[in-house]
C-alpha cells in the first residue's frame, strides 16, 4: 500500500484513533476494577470485624476474652495476609490474631464510637477500623478499636491479572478491528479504483467514456468527466471539420479566380473581390474552429445583397452552362446573422444547384413565415430542374464526406456545413422535390 494513498492515510488515522480509544478504555476499566475490588475487600473486612465482635467478651474488670480459635482459619496462620487487632483508643493493641505475630498494628485515625473507616496504611495493608464502646456489668465503659487488615499484594495481584487479560483481549480486538477496517476501506474505495481504471481505458482508447456503475457520490464526477471528454473530442472534431470546411469554402473563389486569369485586366475588380472573399473565409473558419459550440450573434446582414453577390459570382463560374437564374427576393432583407454564415449556407446551396441543374434555377425569399407552431423570420427556397436526390438519400448527403454522385468532383462536406450552420443558428433545413421545376428543392428556415 502506497504511503500517499487514501487507504493508507485512513487506515493510519483510524488505527491511531482505535489505539487512543483502547488506551482510554483500558485506563477506565482498570480503575473501575480496582475501585470495585477495593469495595469488595472493604465489605469482606467489615464482615470479619463483625465476626470478631460476635465472639469477643468483656469481663467485670474490663478485660477482653477471646476464644482459643476463630472461625476464619487465616487468622490462625502466621503470614497468611489477613490480620486482626484490638486496641484501646490511644494505646497499644491488647489482642492480635495468630497471623499477626511479629507485625506492628497500623495506627488508626481518630474515630467516634460507632463509626468505621477503610484505609491503605503505611505497611501497604488495607485496614478496616471500627470504634466501639462496651459497658461491663458494673456500668463502666471501655472504648476499643477493632482492626482487620489485608495485604495489598492480594488485591494488586488481582488487578494485575485483570490488566493482563484486559490488555491481551483489547490487543486482539484492536488487530481484528484494523483488519476489518482495512477490508471495509478496500470495499468502500473500490468505486474510486474502478473509475481510475476506466479513465485509464479511456486514455488508451479502449473506452469512449466512463460508462460503469459508480457509487452515487461519484455519479456527478463521472458525468462532469464524461462532459469534459466529450467536449474535448468535439473540439478535436471541430478542428478537423473546420480545416475541411476551409478547403471546401475556398473552392468557389478559386474557381472564379481561375476563370479570370486569362483576362486579368478586364476582371481586375472581380479578382480583388474574390481575394478579399478568400481572406474573409479563412478568418471566418478560424473563428469557427475556436468556438465552443454556442452561436450567438448581435449583427445583422442583408440576405438579399448576399444572394445577389453569390449569383453574380456563380454566373461567371458556370457561364458555359447557360443557366437561367430566376431570383425573387425583397430589395432589402436584414436578418440577425453573420455574413460568413450566410455566405456558407447560400453559397453551398446555390453552387450545388448550379452544378446539378440542367438550365434553370429559382431562388425565392419570403419573410415572417410560420412553420407549425413556430414563426421564422425568413424562408429561403433554392430550386433547380436537375435530377434531384432520391428521398432515401436526403439524410445520407448531410453526413460529412458523402456525395449524391461520386462521379462529381467535390469533398462531400458542403451540405454538412449548411446543416450544421442552420442548426447552430436555431433554424431548420428541409429537402424535397421542386413542384415547379421538378428537380431538387432546399428550404432554409432562419429565425
Amino acid at each position: 500500500m502506497h504511503t500517499k494513498s487514501l487507504s493508507f492515510r485512513l487506515l493510519v488515522a483510524e488505527g491511531l484513533v482505535l489505539a487512543a480509544f483502547f488506551a482510554l478504555v483500558s485506563v477506565v476499566l482498570e480503575q473501575s476494577f480496582r475501585e470495585s475490588a477495593e469495595e469488595d475487600l472493604k465489605e469482606t473486612l467489615q464482615v470479619q470485624v463483625y465476626s470478631l465482635l460476635s465472639v469477643t467478651e468483656l469481663n467485670n474488670v474490663g478485660e477482653l476474652k477471646m476464644p482459643p480459635s476463630l472461625r476464619e482459619p487465616r487468622f490462625e496462620n502466621p503470614g497468611s495476609g489477613l490480620y486482626a487487632f484490638i486496641q484501646p483508643v490511644g494505646k497499644k493493641p491488647v489482642w492480635h490474631s495468630q497471623s499477626a505475630i511479629g507485625l506492628d498494628a497500623s495506627t488508626p485515625p481518630e474515630l467516634s464510637p460507632g463509626h468505621s473507616i477503610f484505609t491503605l496504611d503505611d505497611h501497604n495493608r488495607y485496614a478496616f477500623h471500627y470504634d466501639v464502646i462496651w459497658q461491663n456489668e458494673t456500668g463502666v465503659e471501655h472504648e476499643y478499636i477493632f482492626t482487620v487488615e489485608e495485604d495489598a499484594s492480594f488485591l494488586t495481584a488481582q488487578v494485575a491479572r485483570f490488566q493482563t487479560t484486559l490488555r491481551y483481549w483489547l490487543l486482539v480486538i484492536g488487530v481484528v478491528l484494523v483488519v476489518i477496517q482495512f477490508a471495509v476501506l478496500r470495499w468502500s474505495l473500490k468505486p474510486l479504483r474502478i473509475i481510475v481504471k476506466d479513465l485509464g481505458a479511456v486514455e488508451k482508447g479502449k473506452k469512449n467514456q466512463l460508462d460503469g456503475q459508480y457509487a452515487t457520490e461519484l455519479e456527478g464526477l463521472a458525468g462532469h468527466l464524461n462532459a469534459f471528454i466529450t467536449n474535448e473530442r468535439i473540439q478535436m472534431e471541430r478542428y478537423r471539420n473546420s480545416l475541411a470546411d476551409l478547403a471546401h469554402s475556398l473552392k468557389t473563389p478559386l474557381a472564379i479566380l481561375r476563370g479570370c486569369v486569362e483576362s486579368f485586366n478586364v476582371n481586375k475588380n472581380t479578382v480583388q473581390e474574390q481575394i478579399t472573399r478568400i481572406d474573409e473565409i479563412v478568418e471566418y473558419q478560424l473563428q469557427r474552429a475556436a468556438a465552443k459550440g454556442e452561436h450567438i450573434t448581435s449583427k445583422t446582414a442583408d440576405l438579399s445583397d448576399i444572394i445577389k453577390k453569390i449569383t453574380s459570382s456563380l454566373q461567371k463560374v458556370y457561364i458555359d452552362k447557360g443557366i437561367t437564374l430566376d431570383i425573387k427576393i425583397p430589395e432589402l432583407c436584414q436578418i440577425y446573422c453573420g455574413e460568413g454564415d450566410l455566405y456558407e449556407i447560400i453559397g453551398n446551396l446555390m453552387d450545388n444547384a448550379c452544378k446539378w441543374c440542367h438550365h434553370q434555377i429559382k431562388v425565392s425569399v419570403s419573410v415572417n413565415h410560420r412553420k407549425g407552431q413556430r414563426k421564422f423570420s425568413v424562408l429561403l427556397h433554392i430550386e433547380d430542374d436537375g435530377p434531384g436526390i432520391p428521398a432515401g438519400k436526403l439524410g445520407e448527403i448531410l453526413k460529412r464526406g458523402v456525395r449524391a454522385d461520386e462521379n462529381i468532383h467535390g469533398h462531400g462536406i458542403g451540405m454538412t456545413v449548411v446543416n450544421e450552420l442552420v442548426g447552430l443558428l436555431g433554424g431548420k433545413l428541409e429537402g424535397g422535390t421542386s413542384a415547379l421545376l421538378g428537380g431538387m428543392r432546399w428550404s432554409v428556415y432562419l429565425p
